[in-house]
């Protein structure tokens, strides 16, 4: 917006905190009939809700025989972002494909990039001129996708494993000594998921569905299929502990909180024992989920924006209008 873009996004079903952050952010609110005739439409949803929100846009784009560009930034495997393609076949409207990497813009740091392929040339120029670190990827709809399904099964793949494995050392009692072990032998690894891990928490139930998604990319054929069918699995677990009792994430944070050469991370106040140790007396917080704290749930949602900004906003349709061309 202070690069001279009008911004707008619908905020049905939304709470009045989300909508006082974007009045805050200065975006428009409108309904999805005003959105589809904008200039571009960008689509930044769980990517459990992404082909749901083009049929939902792509209604709207047919009735009202928008010729917008929509934009799909989602982290879907590049065959859902085919069928994407698909819902706008009869319409007038171009789509493209995208990915997110990074987290949002902040001051003083780089904001994530912009991965897109599809005839983006002109798309990606325009988002250029106003602000947004966008890439072309000269390939066809899909290679944006399949860019995000690789990163993410790398990234947050190594979350997912790192998750597990810790957890099976405190099962098993063998948890302070993985964790000295891991100091002294891989200090980086050991500063990743000690970041990670307490960051995945409250977005752990959106990872499912886009671990599933990289298994689909993947193909069933593929024996690392499986491998995202079981980090699904694990994010789902912490998911579960989330919305209940929060065991699980005391157990992990109990084993990240010590850190290289003794130095304590923000989740320093759970005690580095074992999991019988680690964790007793401490009592369980009720998570936003499991307590329908609205209020909450939303700042939880707004600090998961973080790692994974595409899979992490909550379901709305953002666009922009650039000024002097003839669409709102």
């Amino acid at each position: 917006m202070s690069s001279g873009a009008e911004i707008s996004t619908t905020l049905e079903g939304r709470s009045s905190a989300t909508r006082d952050r974007a009045a805050m952010a200065g975006i428009r609110q409108d309904d999805l009939m005003s959105l589809v005739d904008a200039d571009i439409i960008l689509s930044i949803v769980p990517p459990s809700q992404a082909l749901a929100v083009a049929d939902k846009v792509a209604t709207a784009v047919r009735s009202s025989k928008s010729s917008t560009t929509f934009v799909d930034c989602n982290a879907v495997s590049p065959q859902t972002m085919e069928k994407v393609s698909e819902v706008f076949k009869d319409t007038a409207a171009t789509v493209l494909d995208a990915c997110i990497i990074g987290g949002p813009p902040q001051a003083g740091k780089p904001g994530p990039r912009f991965y897109i392929s599809g005839d983006a040339r002109e798309t990606v120029a325009v988002l250029t001129e106003f602000g947004l670190d966008a890439r072309l990827l000269e390939r066809d709809v899909g290679a944006a996708s399949a860019l995000k399904m690789c990163y993410a099964g790398i990234n947050k793949g190594l979350i997912g494993l790192g998750t597990a494995m810790l957890l099976a050392a405190a099962r098993n009692g063998a948890d302070k000594a993985l964790m000295a072990e891991l100091s002294e032998s891989q200090r980086q690894l050991v500063e990743k998921l000690g970041h990670g891990i307490p960051d995945m928490y409250p977005k752990a139930y959106r990872w499912v569905a886009e671990m599933n998604e990289i298994g689909a990319f993947l193909g069933a054929d593929e024996p690392a299929a499986e491998i995202f069918a079981g980090m699904a699995g694990v994010f789902q677990q912490v998911a579960d502990d989330q919305a209940g009792s929060n065991g699980l994430t005391a157990v992990l944070s109990g084993m990240l909180a010590q850190r290289p050469e003794g130095s304590l991370n923000r989740y320093d106040a759970l005690s580095n024992g074992n999991f019988d140790e680690g964790s007793r007396g401490l009592e369980p917080v009720p998570s936003a989920r499991g307590s329908h704290d609205e209020v909450e749930l939303e700042a939880e949602l707004e600090e998961g924006l973080e790692d994974s900004f595409p899979a992490s906003d909550p379901v709305s349709a953002t666009v922009t209008t650039i000024p002097g061309t003839t669409k709102r």
